[in-house]
């Protein structure tokens, strides 16, 4: 029997609320992060609206063709440069799980254009450090972040946006420069590709 995951999820939470007291729903209702999910269920919402829309397919044409236009042997090294620095910036200010979401189709069509010669893996791995990283660099970049900030804010101690923004992205910046480097090193001078 083939249940997608979003029903696996709701039976589960299902099943949780019967196995609960009564009585001790209200107070675990009222510990819920609500401004957390609602905030990720509109995200992921806008990321399908500019699928839609057709903002990533626009995206991918516009890399494929800038990358095109380079030598050949020049390629991957601007595709790593390109998909590495375009997912940090855009994750830093839209979330990186919607985001990464949207690009993978985008990577896989760039890793199997037959009018480019580039492996798959180091576009994979571009997409993966710089959506990671760059989630660093705001507060709504990551998961984690904006529930940290709840949290935070919860306790006391709220973390502002630009509080986060002033430590986040010059230290996202360092650690992307650093990911483009390896990335760098290991894909287009030492060849570390795998299998394509």
């Amino acid at each position: 029997v083939h249940i997608e995951i979003g029903w696996i999820a709701v039976l589960g939470a299902l099943w949780l609320i019967v196995l609960v007291d009564i009585q001790k729903i209200e107070f675990l209702l009222e510990k819920i992060e609500w401004a957390t999910l609602l905030f990720f269920a509109a995200l992921f919402i806008m990321m399908e609206g500019l699928k839609e829309l057709g903002l990533m397919d626009f995206v991918a044409n516009h890399a494929a063709d800038l990358i095109r236009k380079v030598p050949e042997e020049k390629q991957l090294l601007v595709a790593i440069i390109i998909i590495l620095w375009v997912s940090a910036i855009a994750s830093s200010f839209i979330d990186n799980i919607p985001f990464t979401t949207a690009m993978i189709p985008i990577v896989l069509n760039l890793g199997e254009d037959s009018d480019l010669s580039i492996p798959l893996s180091p576009l994979i791995w571009a997409l993966a450090m710089g959506a990671c990283l760059g989630g660093n660099g705001t507060l709504i970049g990551a998961s984690a972040n904006v529930v940290c900030a709840g949290l935070s804010e919860q306790h006391g101690y709220p973390i502002s946006f630009n509080r986060f923004f002033k430590a986040g992205f010059p230290m996202m910046i360092v650690t992307v420069f650093v990911a483009m480097i390896y990335l760098l090193i290991c894909h287009a001078a030492i060849g570390w590709n795998g299998p394509s």
